[in-house]
């Protein structure tokens, strides 16, 4: 494979450990930071110790906190910034990206203000381009460490996706693509308001059974949520949907289940916000899902809806558990038209 230049902005756990794929497919890889201090932190330990402690930055694996640095040459961009940051910080690129360069994004959530996706933020502050959306299940400290995991490029744009699957695919790494980025990037955003329902459950000591009900149930509900937005069901059921959701339902890693887990033993969102680290993309999805300007939204979302209760409006997650069981009966798959082969 020729050796491409890329930029990854953002400096993440997850940023950082997409930059290491792709040096490690043997490509030019730089990896931008936004806080001056950061790129300091990292140029003189060549480890990012607050993100990804004990996994070292290779010699070949640069750094910058210049977007026109970062930028200079690039064959494409991957965008890791926390959603509610993204277009604050995307528009310090606004002039250092070419208007071609591909951007694959790799950012999971909804904006609040506004329900807009990562891949239209994207569109909105840097113009019309190609973009591909990274998604699956994937945590940052296992491909860090370089465990196998799979992804998918998902874009309307197929030199796009192939692209990125051409970058990114190697041992260890497997990337599909798919036509679908609506799909992956809903089914990205709800699985996290999901995985702080299955927290809950942990917390609330529910039992296998309980939980595995509640994950099931939330692919149905993230499926039917897609689905009222255009995307194709199917996509649920895949890596981006039925994939990403159970690494984050189940994993220890996964920081929207841990503050579910937390909130379901006691504690206030507040509490656990603030002995956070990194971001738990799904508290603000939830709240966007619900903020008073989205109409548009489907109204059968009962999970997220209990959700949002819990984390926002003080329901007690025991009662929750109850709302939910005593809803009325319905067939399985009420509301979806599943298009599976």
């Amino acid at each position: 494979m020729t050796t491409k230049r890329v930029c990854v902005i953002g400096d993440g756990s997850w940023g950082t450990a997409l930059a290491l794929k792709l040096v490690e497919a043997g490509h030019e890889v730089t990896l931008w930071s936004a806080f001056a201090e950061t790129y300091q932190r990292l140029a003189e330990t060549r480890e990012n110790t607050r993100y990804l402690p004990g996994v070292r930055l290779p010699d070949a694996l640069r750094l910058s906190a210049d977007p026109f640095e970062a930028a200079d040459g690039i064959v494409a961009a991957v965008s890791v910034v926390p959603t509610q940051y993204l277009r604050s910080t995307m528009a310090r690129f606004e002039d250092a990206l070419g208007g071609q360069v591909p951007i694959f994004s790799a950012s999971k959530g909804l904006e609040m203000e506004t329900l807009r996706r990562p891949s239209e933020i994207l569109a909105s502050v840097l113009g019309p381009r190609p973009l591909v959306v990274l998604t699956g299940p994937s945590h940052a400290e296992e491909v860090a460490r370089g465990l196998p995991a799979s992804v998918i490029a998902a874009s309307e744009d197929e030199a796009a996706a192939q692209l990125a699957q051409e970058l990114f695919n190697h041992a260890r790494f497997r990337v599909y693509t798919n036509d679908d980025p609506l799909g992956a990037e809903l089914a990205a955003a709800y699985k996290n308001v999901i995985a702080l329902a299955a927290g809950i459950a942990d917390g609330l000591e529910l039992g296998d059974n309980a939980k595995a009900a509640l994950v099931s149930r939330g692919m149905v509900e993230a499926a039917r949520f897609g689905a009222s937005f255009g995307a194709r069901p199917r996509t649920f059921f895949g890596l981006a949907g039925a994939g990403d959701l159970m690494a984050t339902c189940f994993s220890q890693h996964s920081r929207n289940r841990r503050v579910g887990e937390a909130i379901g033993r006691g504690a206030s969102l507040q509490e656990v916000l603030d002995d956070m680290e990194m971001v738990a993309e799904g508290v603000w999805t939830t709240r966007a899902l619900f903020g008073p300007e989205q109409e548009a939204r489907p109204r059968d979302l009962p999970i997220a809806e209990q959700v949002h209760a819990v984390l926002f409006d003080g329901l007690d997650p025991s009662e929750a558990v109850v709302a939910l069981m005593e809803r009325e009966p319905i067939a399985e798959m009420q509301g979806l038209e599943l298009d599976l082969p």
